[in-house]
């Protein structure tokens, strides 16, 4: 089928709608009435009123763009869900790093057919491989076309292909928008890259770099900030490279956002991925960014390999002495810094020596995060063509790297020390709430959800592998002492194979394989370790109140999320988020109970009372 820009163009053939000019509706503003050129007797399904499943595949940047494309649709009258059998259509958002996440893909889109439901694939699959096979037949919509996606979805409803793919002009940032977590908002700065690694796919589908002007981006932050977000995330394929297209850089970009950071330090920053070529060129203004009250001291500085003969395969454009300037200048300069760092094992032609300078690195450093992946070739790179390493080596090195990372120890050194958290998700466990550090370590801690979005000092009562465990010293919203429970699980799971490696992805939690960071990490699919389920010797003591406490709030938590529309807006009420109150019910169903029996039995006595008065 023909490009959807062609066709209309031409003139709309039967049944295709002209491309909508409201696409691009404000948040909140009600859509304006819409003529169809198939009569409504033609077509039963009103569109607008049918259940729209989102998937999403790879990093935070494809995380924010499936966000705005559910914002859109819900402020078109579709209702979003996570619940593949509950919808009407499935939209599925890919990723193209790594094979892993493509046969994902492949696979999701083989159950859609089985379930004979309409599909609209988008992202970079569909884009940098639009004559896929498993894409013929399928509406598809590319990474800079996401403000169409409604009009996508109706015409795929009406049983139309639409192949929407020609880039134009960068997606709005002001777009409607529904967050996964409503106290985060990730905010592309720019697409694509200036790079040319011989094993990315990515810049085949984000392709050259494209970036955001400075008031663009403050007024969103200024937006954000103002609809409650506790946190910004700059994403994009590489946040280092920022400006170069439009005669600015990253420095003046973050001290523009910062100004319009709350001086309180409810609102934090935090940067995303950057490439060593480019952020040598401003290590010290980013050392003074980074060293700010109100931005996270954490940065993602990929090295892929400690062999130059192996970055120069790579085309990384940098040196190991150079990647090692960028990590011992911010270490220096910045207090507390933390610094995530990716390795690809078995790169076409590396050498056991190449591995073992690799080893040696992160060794010497002790990466807290390291996101560790076996060299997957992809389709259309030069790499793909090169002599590949046998497998049986690949996962092998892999392993004994993986094994080497697992047995640091980054956070010993925290135990009993007292630190400032901001708290924003809750763990898998579903009875702790998630925060991080400054440094974006992260602290589990039992505390009421109405601590959600909020910041607190936390002592630090026992270390993980992946995390650490503290306890809240007071509560900013109810006062009062919050107690830790659990402890450490041995046997986490390690940061290998199961994170992504490309430096696309890596952007929603530094790997502890949680989502999306690496390119496939998705944005909070967080792999918490479960500290209920394995207690120690130091903390199988613990009052009975506590664990209580623990039982009430898992209790809370064990309801999904309701739906409801107002107007044309998809509303999530989501039971985690209001079970600041939760407790609060519970108290008051035992008056009220206690009430009910009070007035049962006074009621009883009154009658017999009165029985005994009347003369038989």
């Amino acid at each position: 089928m023909e490009d959807i820009e062609d066709l209309v163009g031409a003139g709309a053939p039967p049944g295709l709608r002209l491309p909508v000019t409201s696409v691009g509706v404000k948040p909140k503003r009600k859509p304006k009435a819409r003529l169809l050129h198939d009569p409504v007797s033609s077509n039963p399904q009103i569109p607008g009123t049918q259940t729209i499943y989102v998937k999403t595949f790879g990093c935070s940047h494809n995380q924010s763009d499936s966000e705005y494309m559910a914002g859109q649709l819900s402020a078109f009258g579709y209702a979003v869900t996570e619940e593949p059998e509950e919808a009407d259509l499935w939209l599925i958002n890919t990723c193209t790093v790594k094979s892993p996440s493509q046969s994902s893909m492949t696979t999701l889109i083989s159950k859609c057919k089985t379930a004979k439901k309409p599909l609209v694939v988008a992202g970079c699959v569909p884009q940098g491989s639009r004559d896929l096979k498993e894409l013929e037949g399928i509406s598809i919509i590319g990474v800079q076309q996401i403000d169409r996606v409604v009009e996508v979805v109706e015409e795929t409803l009406k049983g139309h292909e639409v192949r929407l793919l020609s880039r134009k002009t960068l997606p709005s940032l002001d777009l409607p928008k529904v967050r996964k977590n409503r106290f985060i908002e990730i905010l592309p700065i720019n697409v694509g890259c200036l790079g040319a690694c011989t094993y990315c796919k990515t810049k085949h589908a984000r392709g050259h770099l494209g970036s955001y002007t400075v008031d663009s981006l403050v007024d969103r932050v200024r937006t954000v900030i103002s609809e409650g977000v506790k946190e910004i995330w700059l994403s994009s394929e590489d946040t280092g490279a920022y400006g170069r297209d439009i005669g600015t850089n990253l420095p003046v970009l973050l001290n523009a956002i910062i100004a319009e950071l709350p001086p309180d330090r409810s609102t934090m920053l935090r940067i995303g991925m950057t490439n060593p070529p480019y952020i040598l060129e401003h290590l010290k203004e980013i050392a003074e960014v980074l060293s700010h009250p109100c931005v996270y001291s954490f940065l993602h500085v990929p090295v892929q390999s400690g062999s130059d003969a192996v970055l120069t395969a790579m085309n990384r454009e940098y040196t190991v002495s150079e990647f090692r300037t960028v990590v011992d200048t911010l270490n220096e300069l910045v207090p507390g810094m933390q610094i995530a760092t990716d390795i690809i094992c078995g790169f076409p032609g590396e050498t056991n020596e190449d591995f073992e300078q690799t080893v040696n690195l992160i060794k010497e450093y002790q990466f807290a995060q390291v996101h560790i992946s076996q060299f997957y070739p992809r389709p259309g790179t030069p790499a793909a063509r090169m002599k590949k390493v046998s497998s049986i080596v690949v996962k092998n090195r892999s392993r004994e790297l993986t094994s080497v990372f697992e047995s640091f120890s980054p956070y010993q050194g925290l135990k009993g020390e007292t630190v400032k958290i901001w708290i924003t998700e809750v763990a898998t466990d579903g009875v702790h709430l998630v925060g991080h550090t400054k440094g974006y370590i992260q602290v589990l801690v039992v505390a009421p959800d109405s601590m959600l979005g909020t910041s607190v000092d936390v002592k630090i009562t026992s270390v993980g592998r992946w995390s650490v465990f503290g306890e809240a010293i007071e509560s900013p919203s109810l006062g009062e002492k919050v107690s830790h429970v659990g402890s450490p699980i041995a046997g986490s799971p390690s940061c290998s194979d199961s994170c992504n490696n490309c430096d696309c992805l890596k952007d929603p939690e530094p790997c502890q394989c949680l989502i999306d960071n690496s390119c496939g990490q998705q944005i909070n699919n967080s792999s918490h370790e479960d500290p209920i389920s394995v207690m120690d010797g130091n903390h199988s003591g613990r009052n009975f109140i506590t664990s209580i406490q623990s039982l009430l709030v898992r209790k809370r938590r064990s309801r999904g999320p309701e739906k409801t529309c107002e107007g044309n807006s998809l509303k999530l009420i989501n039971h985690q988020e209001t079970s600041g109150t939760s407790s609060k019910l519970v108290v008051m169903d035992w008056i009220l109970i206690g009430g009910i029996v009070v007035s049962f039995f006074t009621s009883v006595v009154l009658l017999m009372m009165l029985s005994s008065e009347i003369p038989s």
